[in-house]
């Protein structure tokens, strides 16, 4: 039997296990936040809380897997052969990476910067819940448009810029769930679940146009070598699935989080108001 045509147009090639590819600014980068972090923790130990143990390892495998996304067999994976690489290595940018900052970051580490000149009212502007799903469901959208999404492709700093684009608007998206600052409050918890459940749409829609679109939208994939023997066609197709599928199940995963949380709240309070309403007859 011969081989499909489109293999014989696209040479194969091999990941080797032993090269692990390291680009300086993402090491620069994450070394500055980092010793960021390590250096207010310090600073401010004789005043505040220092982070927690549990904060420390939390924003710190943060930063680790925002290495490993953006360094080594990933990124070269993302860079030269699959678009179904490329979404895994979004989906750790915008699902995973951005909230564990969060929750590693204490909210005394943040709050001076709110006395700065106009950051309190921008910060304020910027984590109200709707502007946070646009600014996403917008950055998302826009990044993936196939000219766009091309002229990061071929363009090293413009591919730099849509990955910051994707962390900072994850951020924000994260910000009404997670916030450690009551200065920018999260929002009840039937709100989260309805903000989460509502986030999950702009990604499944974007997948769905990828995943049945009947040509190759991104050329930069067409004519990169095969790996695994996978096909363009199929290599795009299984990029929108690990979006819609793993990307929408994450969103409601974390609804059932949410959802154990506000139930465990709603019974202690419930709990509380019992012991003290309750008056032994005399």
């Amino acid at each position: 039997m011969f081989p499909p045509m489109s293999l014989l147009l696209h040479p194969a090639a091999r990941i080797a296990l032993s090269e692990f590819t390291v680009h300086p600014s993402t090491v620069v980068g994450l070394a500055a936040l980092g010793a960021s972090y390590h250096w207010r923790a310090r600073h401010a130990a004789a005043e505040q809380d220092t982070p927690t143990t549990g904060q420390r390892a939390t924003f710190f495998t943060a930063l680790a897997l925002i290495f490993f996304s953006l360094n080594g067999w990933l990124h070269d994976l993302s860079d030269y052969y699959l678009f179904s690489a490329h979404m895994v290595q979004h989906l750790m940018l915008t699902l995973v990476a951005p909230p564990l900052l969060i929750m590693g970051t204490p909210g005394w580490m943040l709050r001076p910067a709110l006395r700065w000149r106009g950051v309190g009212p921008v910060a304020r502007w910027l984590t109200a819940p709707t502007r946070c799903f646009g600014i996403f469901s917008v950055v998302l959208a826009v990044w993936h448009l196939p000219p766009v999404y091309d002229m990061a492709m071929q363009h090293h700093n413009v591919h730099i810029v849509q990955h910051l684009c994707f962390m900072a608007a994850a951020t924000l998206m994260w910000w009404p769930v997670l916030s450690p600052l009551p200065e920018l409050p999260r929002i009840s918890y039937p709100l989260q679940m309805l903000y989460l459940f509502l986030l999950s749409i702009p990604m499944s829609l974007i997948a769905i146009c990828i995943g049945y679109a009947d040509h190759i939208l991104y050329p930069a994939y067409s004519s990169a070598p095969r790996l695994w023997g996978i096909t363009p066609m199929a290599d795009q197709f299984i990029g929108a699935l690990i979006m819609w599928v793993p990307g929408g199940l994450f969103f409601f995963a974390i609804i059932s989080v949410v959802f154990y949380r506000w139930q465990q709240v709603d019974g202690d309070e419930s709990q509380a108001g019992a012991q003290v309403d309750w008056h032994p007859a005399r």
